[in-house]
Protein backbone atom coordinates (compact mmCIF):
# COMPACT_ATOMS: atom_id res chain seq x y z
CA UNK A 1 0.00 0.00 0.00
CA UNK A 2 1.09 3.27 -0.70
CA UNK A 3 1.65 6.28 1.23
CA UNK A 4 2.64 10.01 1.44
CA UNK A 5 2.90 12.01 -2.29
CA UNK A 6 5.27 10.63 -5.06
CA UNK A 7 6.75 12.99 -7.30
CA UNK A 8 5.20 13.11 -10.91
CA UNK A 9 6.73 12.36 -12.97
CA UNK A 10 7.84 9.04 -11.25
CA UNK A 11 11.51 8.11 -11.18
CA UNK A 12 11.89 4.30 -12.35
CA UNK A 13 14.89 2.32 -12.24
CA UNK A 14 14.27 -1.25 -14.44
CA UNK A 15 16.63 -3.70 -13.48
CA UNK A 16 16.63 -6.37 -16.15
CA UNK A 17 16.65 -5.42 -19.63
CA UNK A 18 15.02 -8.41 -21.21
CA UNK A 19 11.46 -8.95 -22.47
CA UNK A 20 9.66 -7.52 -19.14
CA UNK A 21 11.89 -4.91 -18.51
CA UNK A 22 11.60 -3.23 -22.23
CA UNK A 23 7.66 -4.30 -22.95
CA UNK A 24 6.98 -2.92 -19.72
CA UNK A 25 9.75 -0.81 -19.44
CA UNK A 26 7.93 0.68 -22.89
CA UNK A 27 5.26 1.53 -21.10
CA UNK A 28 6.76 3.66 -18.18
CA UNK A 29 8.85 5.42 -20.82
CA UNK A 30 5.53 6.55 -22.52
CA UNK A 31 3.33 7.52 -20.18
CA UNK A 32 3.64 11.09 -19.25
CA UNK A 33 3.77 10.72 -15.78
CA UNK A 34 6.56 8.80 -15.12
CA UNK A 35 10.21 8.43 -16.67
CA UNK A 36 12.79 6.21 -16.74
CA UNK A 37 15.82 7.51 -14.89
CA UNK A 38 18.21 4.71 -14.20
CA UNK A 39 18.97 1.01 -15.95
CA UNK A 40 20.52 -2.15 -14.58
CA UNK A 41 21.56 -5.18 -16.91
CA UNK A 42 24.76 -7.24 -16.80
CA UNK A 43 24.41 -7.45 -20.77
CA UNK A 44 26.66 -4.01 -21.72
CA UNK A 45 25.02 -4.33 -24.93
CA UNK A 46 21.30 -4.43 -23.80
CA UNK A 47 22.22 -0.99 -21.63
CA UNK A 48 23.52 0.85 -24.45
CA UNK A 49 20.85 -0.08 -26.79
CA UNK A 50 17.64 0.38 -24.01
CA UNK A 51 19.97 3.33 -22.78
CA UNK A 52 19.17 4.99 -26.05
CA UNK A 53 16.24 3.93 -26.72
CA UNK A 54 14.79 4.87 -23.29
CA UNK A 55 16.71 7.88 -23.26
CA UNK A 56 19.24 7.37 -20.41
CA UNK A 57 22.35 8.84 -20.13
CA UNK A 58 25.54 6.70 -19.60
CA UNK A 59 26.11 7.83 -15.95
CA UNK A 60 22.78 5.94 -14.83
CA UNK A 61 23.58 2.81 -16.84
CA UNK A 62 24.53 0.18 -14.37
CA UNK A 63 25.78 -3.33 -14.08
CA UNK A 64 25.53 -3.56 -10.24
CA UNK A 65 22.08 -3.55 -9.25
CA UNK A 66 23.04 -2.20 -5.82
CA UNK A 67 24.98 0.73 -7.51
CA UNK A 68 21.01 1.87 -9.11
CA UNK A 69 20.07 1.69 -5.95
CA UNK A 70 22.59 3.42 -4.24
CA UNK A 71 23.09 6.51 -6.74
CA UNK A 72 19.94 6.07 -9.23
CA UNK A 73 18.03 9.28 -7.11
CA UNK A 74 14.65 6.43 -8.21
CA UNK A 75 11.00 6.23 -6.67
CA UNK A 76 10.29 2.54 -7.88
CA UNK A 77 11.89 0.11 -9.61
CA UNK A 78 10.70 -2.67 -12.22
CA UNK A 79 12.13 -6.32 -11.18
CA UNK A 80 12.37 -7.85 -14.99
CA UNK A 81 14.95 -10.54 -13.79
CA UNK A 82 15.59 -14.15 -13.38
CA UNK A 83 12.78 -15.21 -11.26
CA UNK A 84 14.74 -16.59 -8.58
CA UNK A 85 16.81 -13.18 -8.39
CA UNK A 86 13.43 -11.55 -7.67
CA UNK A 87 13.33 -11.68 -3.55
CA UNK A 88 16.54 -9.97 -2.86
CA UNK A 89 16.08 -7.20 -5.44
CA UNK A 90 12.20 -6.81 -3.86
CA UNK A 91 13.21 -6.53 -0.64
CA UNK A 92 16.53 -4.14 -1.91
CA UNK A 93 14.15 -1.53 -3.21
CA UNK A 94 11.72 -1.77 -0.46
CA UNK A 95 14.33 -1.12 1.74
CA UNK A 96 15.37 2.24 -0.06
CA UNK A 97 11.85 3.00 0.21
CA UNK A 98 11.44 2.69 -3.51
CA UNK A 99 7.30 1.24 -4.81
CA UNK A 100 8.16 -2.19 -7.09
CA UNK A 101 6.61 -3.75 -9.90
CA UNK A 102 8.17 -7.35 -10.04
CA UNK A 103 7.67 -9.63 -13.25
CA UNK A 104 5.54 -12.93 -11.91
CA UNK A 105 6.38 -15.41 -10.05
CA UNK A 106 7.19 -13.08 -7.11
CA UNK A 107 9.36 -15.69 -5.96
CA UNK A 108 10.30 -19.59 -6.44
CA UNK A 109 10.17 -20.51 -2.94
CA UNK A 110 7.17 -20.15 -0.33
CA UNK A 111 8.86 -19.45 2.77
CA UNK A 112 10.12 -16.21 0.67
CA UNK A 113 7.07 -15.57 -0.55
CA UNK A 114 5.22 -15.46 2.85
CA UNK A 115 8.13 -13.09 3.57
CA UNK A 116 7.83 -10.68 1.17
CA UNK A 117 4.22 -10.76 1.74
CA UNK A 118 5.21 -9.25 5.09
CA UNK A 119 7.31 -6.82 4.26
CA UNK A 120 4.78 -5.34 1.29
CA UNK A 121 1.94 -5.14 3.84
CA UNK A 122 3.98 -3.26 6.61
CA UNK A 123 5.47 -1.30 3.97
CA UNK A 124 3.58 1.99 2.70
CA UNK A 125 5.19 1.67 -0.53
CA UNK A 126 3.33 -0.26 -3.56
CA UNK A 127 4.19 -3.73 -4.53
CA UNK A 128 2.46 -4.97 -7.81
CA UNK A 129 3.07 -8.07 -9.27
CA UNK A 130 2.74 -8.97 -13.11
CA UNK A 131 -0.62 -11.00 -13.59
CA UNK A 132 -1.60 -8.88 -16.73
CA UNK A 133 -5.13 -11.21 -16.77
CA UNK A 134 -6.08 -8.93 -13.31
CA UNK A 135 -6.49 -5.85 -16.64
CA UNK A 136 -8.02 -7.97 -18.73
CA UNK A 137 -11.75 -7.29 -19.26
CA UNK A 138 -12.31 -10.96 -19.54
CA UNK A 139 -11.00 -11.64 -16.91
CA UNK A 140 -12.54 -8.88 -14.76
CA UNK A 141 -15.93 -10.25 -16.13
CA UNK A 142 -15.72 -13.94 -15.00
CA UNK A 143 -14.79 -12.04 -11.29
CA UNK A 144 -17.65 -10.23 -11.35
CA UNK A 145 -19.93 -13.39 -11.92
CA UNK A 146 -18.42 -15.41 -8.60
CA UNK A 147 -18.43 -12.38 -6.66
CA UNK A 148 -21.69 -13.88 -5.13
CA UNK A 149 -20.96 -17.56 -6.13
CA UNK A 150 -18.77 -20.34 -5.94
CA UNK A 151 -17.63 -22.52 -8.79
CA UNK A 152 -17.99 -26.54 -7.96
CA UNK A 153 -15.81 -27.49 -11.07
CA UNK A 154 -13.30 -26.05 -13.56
CA UNK A 155 -10.54 -27.21 -16.10
CA UNK A 156 -7.86 -24.86 -17.13
CA UNK A 157 -5.09 -25.05 -19.93
CA UNK A 158 -2.20 -23.66 -21.92
CA UNK A 159 0.11 -24.88 -24.26
CA UNK A 160 3.32 -23.27 -26.00
CA UNK A 161 6.16 -24.20 -27.86
CA UNK A 162 8.46 -23.36 -24.62
CA UNK A 163 11.39 -25.77 -24.24
CA UNK A 164 11.63 -24.26 -28.27
CA UNK A 165 11.03 -20.86 -27.05
CA UNK A 166 13.64 -21.44 -23.98
CA UNK A 167 16.67 -23.00 -25.33
CA UNK A 168 19.88 -20.81 -24.50
CA UNK A 169 18.34 -18.69 -22.33
CA UNK A 170 17.91 -19.01 -18.34
CA UNK A 171 14.49 -20.02 -18.09
CA UNK A 172 15.86 -23.64 -18.78
CA UNK A 173 18.54 -22.72 -16.17
CA UNK A 174 16.69 -23.90 -12.49
CA UNK A 175 18.84 -21.92 -10.48
CA UNK A 176 17.76 -18.80 -11.85
CA UNK A 177 14.15 -20.02 -13.46
CA UNK A 178 13.04 -22.08 -9.85
CA UNK A 179 11.36 -24.68 -12.65
CA UNK A 180 10.15 -25.17 -15.72
CA UNK A 181 6.81 -24.25 -17.51
CA UNK A 182 4.88 -24.56 -14.80
CA UNK A 183 6.76 -21.51 -12.90
CA UNK A 184 6.35 -19.48 -16.18
CA UNK A 185 3.64 -19.59 -18.39
CA UNK A 186 1.38 -22.35 -16.45
CA UNK A 187 2.02 -19.49 -13.04
CA UNK A 188 -0.36 -16.71 -15.20
CA UNK A 189 -3.25 -19.65 -15.93
CA UNK A 190 -2.64 -20.79 -11.80
CA UNK A 191 -3.40 -17.18 -10.74
CA UNK A 192 -6.06 -16.04 -13.56
CA UNK A 193 -7.99 -19.05 -12.00
CA UNK A 194 -7.10 -18.39 -8.46
CA UNK A 195 -8.20 -14.82 -8.72
CA UNK A 196 -10.92 -14.81 -10.42
CA UNK A 197 -12.71 -17.20 -8.68
CA UNK A 198 -11.31 -16.71 -5.31
CA UNK A 199 -11.42 -20.30 -4.61
CA UNK A 200 -8.93 -21.71 -2.08
CA UNK A 201 -6.75 -24.73 -3.03
CA UNK A 202 -6.57 -27.03 0.06
CA UNK A 203 -5.00 -29.75 -1.54
CA UNK A 204 -2.69 -30.96 -5.38
CA UNK A 205 -1.94 -34.71 -7.11
CA UNK A 206 0.02 -33.94 -10.04
CA UNK A 207 2.14 -35.88 -12.71
CA UNK A 208 4.85 -34.05 -14.64
CA UNK A 209 6.93 -34.89 -17.63
CA UNK A 210 10.70 -32.84 -17.12
CA UNK A 211 12.78 -31.65 -19.40
CA UNK A 212 16.32 -31.96 -17.48
CA UNK A 213 17.61 -35.70 -15.51
CA UNK A 214 17.56 -33.87 -12.27
CA UNK A 215 13.59 -33.27 -12.66
CA UNK A 216 13.41 -29.86 -11.87
CA UNK A 217 12.30 -28.49 -15.27
CA UNK A 218 9.00 -29.46 -16.61
CA UNK A 219 7.67 -29.30 -19.95
CA UNK A 220 3.95 -30.63 -19.42
CA UNK A 221 2.21 -30.70 -16.14
CA UNK A 222 -1.11 -32.17 -15.21
CA UNK A 223 -2.42 -31.03 -11.68
CA UNK A 224 -5.62 -32.28 -9.76
CA UNK A 225 -6.64 -29.60 -7.28
CA UNK A 226 -9.30 -29.96 -4.41
CA UNK A 227 -10.62 -26.60 -3.09
CA UNK A 228 -11.86 -25.69 0.19
CA UNK A 229 -15.46 -25.04 -0.60
CA UNK A 230 -15.65 -28.54 -2.35
CA UNK A 231 -14.99 -27.71 -5.84
CA UNK A 232 -12.29 -29.34 -8.02
CA UNK A 233 -10.37 -28.36 -10.88
CA UNK A 234 -7.83 -29.57 -13.43
CA UNK A 235 -5.08 -27.92 -14.77
CA UNK A 236 -2.76 -29.15 -17.93
CA UNK A 237 0.19 -27.19 -19.04
CA UNK A 238 1.64 -28.48 -22.52
CA UNK A 239 5.24 -26.85 -22.90
CA UNK A 240 6.46 -28.67 -25.52
CA UNK A 241 3.55 -27.51 -28.06
CA UNK A 242 3.18 -25.96 -31.42
CA UNK A 243 1.26 -22.90 -30.49
CA UNK A 244 -0.12 -20.87 -28.25
CA UNK A 245 -3.59 -21.42 -26.68
CA UNK A 246 -5.54 -20.72 -23.54
CA UNK A 247 -8.71 -22.27 -22.14
CA UNK A 248 -10.02 -21.72 -18.29
CA UNK A 249 -13.67 -23.05 -18.20
CA UNK A 250 -15.15 -22.15 -14.72
CA UNK A 251 -18.46 -23.89 -13.70
CA UNK A 252 -21.40 -23.19 -10.81
CA UNK A 253 -24.49 -24.43 -10.62
CA UNK A 254 -26.45 -21.84 -13.05
CA UNK A 255 -23.50 -22.75 -16.09
CA UNK A 256 -19.98 -21.38 -16.59
CA UNK A 257 -18.03 -18.82 -17.95
CA UNK A 258 -14.98 -19.71 -20.49
CA UNK A 259 -12.49 -17.63 -21.16
CA UNK A 260 -10.71 -18.80 -24.57
CA UNK A 261 -7.33 -17.33 -26.57
CA UNK A 262 -4.42 -17.46 -28.83
CA UNK A 263 -1.35 -16.00 -28.63
CA UNK A 264 -0.84 -13.12 -25.91
CA UNK A 265 -3.60 -10.80 -26.52
CA UNK A 266 -6.57 -10.42 -24.39
CA UNK A 267 -8.85 -13.35 -23.71
CA UNK A 268 -12.72 -13.64 -25.07
CA UNK A 269 -15.20 -14.48 -22.88
CA UNK A 270 -18.31 -16.57 -23.35
CA UNK A 271 -21.30 -17.34 -21.02
CA UNK A 272 -22.95 -20.59 -20.94
CA UNK A 273 -26.61 -20.95 -19.39
CA UNK A 274 -28.12 -23.75 -17.74
CA UNK A 275 -29.53 -25.15 -21.31
CA UNK A 276 -26.30 -25.10 -22.84
CA UNK A 277 -26.82 -22.05 -24.74
CA UNK A 278 -24.24 -19.17 -24.72
CA UNK A 279 -23.81 -15.73 -25.45
CA UNK A 280 -21.06 -13.19 -25.55
CA UNK A 281 -20.94 -10.29 -23.25
CA UNK A 282 -20.07 -6.83 -24.07
CA UNK A 283 -16.89 -6.06 -23.59
CA UNK A 284 -14.25 -3.44 -24.93
CA UNK A 285 -10.50 -3.98 -24.56
CA UNK A 286 -9.95 -0.76 -25.86
CA UNK A 287 -10.95 0.13 -22.44
CA UNK A 288 -7.80 -2.37 -20.66
CA UNK A 289 -5.31 -0.17 -18.76
CA UNK A 290 -1.62 -0.80 -19.42
CA UNK A 291 0.65 -2.46 -16.51
CA UNK A 292 2.52 0.79 -16.28
CA UNK A 293 -0.87 2.86 -16.31
CA UNK A 294 -2.52 0.35 -13.98
CA UNK A 295 0.56 0.67 -11.33
CA UNK A 296 1.30 4.00 -11.50
CA UNK A 297 -2.69 4.56 -10.43
CA UNK A 298 -2.27 2.55 -7.80
CA UNK A 299 0.52 4.19 -6.42
CA UNK A 300 -1.49 7.87 -6.66
CA UNK A 301 -4.35 6.21 -5.08
CA UNK A 302 -2.30 4.73 -2.08
CA UNK A 303 -4.75 1.63 -3.16
CA UNK A 304 -3.83 -2.23 -3.60
CA UNK A 305 -2.57 -3.11 -7.02
CA UNK A 306 -4.47 -5.21 -9.08
CA UNK A 307 -2.33 -8.15 -8.40
CA UNK A 308 -1.09 -8.25 -4.90
CA UNK A 309 1.78 -9.90 -3.22
CA UNK A 310 -1.18 -12.26 -1.52
CA UNK A 311 -2.38 -12.67 -4.51
CA UNK A 312 1.12 -13.82 -5.41
CA UNK A 313 1.77 -15.86 -2.58
CA UNK A 314 -1.44 -18.09 -3.25
CA UNK A 315 0.02 -18.61 -6.94
CA UNK A 316 3.71 -20.14 -5.05
CA UNK A 317 1.86 -22.02 -2.45
CA UNK A 318 -0.30 -24.34 -4.85
CA UNK A 319 2.93 -24.40 -7.30
CA UNK A 320 4.97 -25.73 -4.98
CA UNK A 321 2.93 -28.11 -3.11
CA UNK A 322 2.29 -29.33 -7.03
CA UNK A 323 6.09 -29.94 -7.62
CA UNK A 324 6.05 -31.80 -4.13
CA UNK A 325 3.25 -33.59 -5.25
CA UNK A 326 4.48 -35.25 -9.01
CA UNK A 327 7.48 -35.85 -7.46
CA UNK A 328 6.86 -37.97 -4.28
CA UNK A 329 3.27 -39.32 -5.85
CA UNK A 330 1.59 -37.65 -2.91
CA UNK A 331 -1.44 -35.68 -2.87
CA UNK A 332 -0.13 -32.45 -0.65
CA UNK A 333 -1.73 -30.01 1.27
CA UNK A 334 -1.53 -26.34 0.24
CA UNK A 335 0.09 -24.43 2.85
CA UNK A 336 0.34 -20.85 2.79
Amino acid sequence: MSGGATPRPLRLGIVGLGYIGTTVGGQFHRHPDATVRAICDLDSDRLERVGREFDVPDDRRYAEYAAMLEDGAIDAVLVGTPHTLHYEQVVAALERDCHVYCDKPLTTDLERARDLANRAERSDRTVMVGYQRHLQTAFRTARDRFADRDPTWLTASITQGWIDDSRGTWRLDPDLSGGGFLYDTGSHVLDGVLWTTGLEPESVAASMDFHDDEQRVDRRAHLDVAFANGATGTFSFHGDAPSVREHVHLWDDEGAVYLEGTQWGSRDVRVIDSDAGEYVPYIDPRNEQSRAAAFLESVDEGADPPATVRDALRVTALTEAAYDAARTGDRIPVDR
